[in-house]
């Protein structure tokens, strides 16, 4: 059933299906994938241990629940070195996402990959290095296949000049996913993931990825800026207001669409004069 020669996703929807919950996509068939991928670049993996591990009660837990469990599992069952551990993961990634990739839910594969490294990759083992540039690395490579918006965010919380040294770093990159995860991955409130709240009281820190990415040649990527700034207004709606307003003086059409989305909040809550700027913007 799982016989092939390089790293695949297991089968999924292309959407989510009324009725069927999202845990189900971290089930017995996405493990025995993960298994197969991990082992055919480290063939010394016990493959019956992990996925004995991993599947043992799994059904009773929830989406981000069965992530952490899986995790657990390649903590492990991986080699005890996180460095190591790490590489062996990474080289287990399936090939990066184009704009022709249509893998659908089928990316939430990478969910436990994700929780691994914000779990273990936080602090050094002892007698191991700072493993801070290893999991930057490798959530580099994650969002490329899926996102590293959710590991990502324990790392702003842990050490935040050093992510977002990092994140500054990615701004320009010419991968559009790992442009949006520099501001997806802060957005204050992001839906599953830790909240930033610093970011949302103090956006000023943060301002530099908003203003690098307001005029992105991707859709995608503008739409996670209109979306953290909805995040921020929620906290900090004169902020967002007058940054708003700033950018539409000299708008064109797609900034003007961002700056429309990202004041749907404050003109739902009859915020003084968002309304009116939403207005002069289409």
């Amino acid at each position: 059933m799982y016989c092939y020669t390089e790293p695949q996703l297991p089968k999924a929807s292309k959407s989510i299906e009324k009725g069927i919950p999202l845990k189900r996509l971290l089930n017995e068939e996405c493990i025995h994938y993960m298994a197969r991928n991990i082992q055919l670049v480290s063939p010394d993996l016990d493959v019956e241990m992990f996925c004995q591990v991993a599947t043992e009660n799994l059904e009773e837990l929830a989406l981000m629940q069965r992530a952490n469990h899986i995790a657990k599992a390649l903590r492990a069952c991986l080699p005890p070195s996180y460095e190591e551990a790490l590489e062996v993961l990474v080289r287990s990634f399936t090939p990066e996402s184009t704009a022709n990739s249509d893998n659908g839910l089928a990316v939430f594969f990478y969910l436990p990959h994700s929780a691994f490294i914000a779990e273990y990759g936080l602090e050094p083992q002892v007698g191991e290095a700072d493993p801070f540039d290893l999991s930057m690395d490798a959530q580099y490579e994650l969002t490329k296949r899926f996102t590293a918006e959710f590991s990502i965010r324990p790392f702003l919380l842990r050490y935040p000049e050093r992510t977002l040294n990092t994140i500054q770093n990615w701004l320009t990159d010419p991968n559009d996913h790992v442009r949006r995860l520099c501001s997806e991955g802060t957005r204050p409130r992001l839906p599953w993931g830790k909240r930033l709240a610093e970011f949302g009281k103090k956006p000023e820190q943060i301002r530099f990825i908003l203003e690098t990415l307001k005029n992105d040649p991707s859709l995608y990527v503008q739409r996670s800026v209109a979306n953290h700034l909805g995040d921020i207004a929620k906290d900090n709606p004169q902020w967002v207001m007058t940054i708003c307003e700033t950018w539409g003086e000299d708008a064109d059409e797609r900034l003007r669409w961002l700056i429309r989305h990202a004041l749907r909040y404050l003109d739902k809550k009859h915020y003084p004069g968002a309304n009116e700027l939403r207005r002069r913007m289409k």
